[in-house]
C-alpha cells in the first residue's frame, strides 16, 4: 500500500498540450474536415494509414501531406468531431478513428475477423 502511494506520487504528470491552431483558411479547413469526416463515417473505424489511402483516392487539394492530415485529425478530435478507439489485437494495439455516432462493438470485430480463417 505504501509503496503504491510512493510510485503514484513519483510519476510526472502528462504535459498539457496547447490547442492546435490550423494555418489553413477557414473555408479550406471546412472542406478538408468535411471530406475526412465523410470518409471515416462511410468506411467505418479507420487507421491513419487507411484514412490516408482514402484521402489520396478522393484527391483532396488542401491537404498537403500525411503529417498535415494527422494534425487535422487531432484537431478534429479536440473539437469532438471524431473519436479515437483502441483495438487490442493480441499484445498489439491498433488505434482507429471513428465518428461519435457509430457503434464500436459491431465495427471492432471486423479487423479481428480478417486474421481468423
Amino acid at each position: 500500500m505504501f509503496a503504491t502511494a510512493i510510485r503514484y506520487l513519483a510519476k510526472k504528470p502528462k504535459p498539457k498540450l496547447k490547442p492546435i491552431e490550423l494555418n489553413t483558411p477557414p473555408e479550406q479547413t471546412q472542406t478538408i474536415t468535411r471530406v475526412i469526416f465523410d470518409i471515416v463515417k462511410e468506411h467505418g473505424p479507420l487507421t491513419i494509414a487507411d484514412t490516408w489511402e482514402h484521402v489520396k483516392g478522393v484527391g483532396l487539394r488542401g491537404l498537403t501531406s500525411k503529417r498535415h492530415m494527422k494534425i487535422v485529425l487531432r484537431w478534429m478530435r479536440e473539437r469532438q468531431k471524431l473519436k479515437m478507439i483502441c483495438n487490442h489485437i493480441g499484445p498489439h494495439k491498433q488505434f482507429l478513428y471513428t465518428t461519435w455516432f457509430t457503434r464500436p462493438n459491431m465495427k471492432l470485430s471486423k479487423p479481428g475477423s480478417d486474421s481468423s480463417p
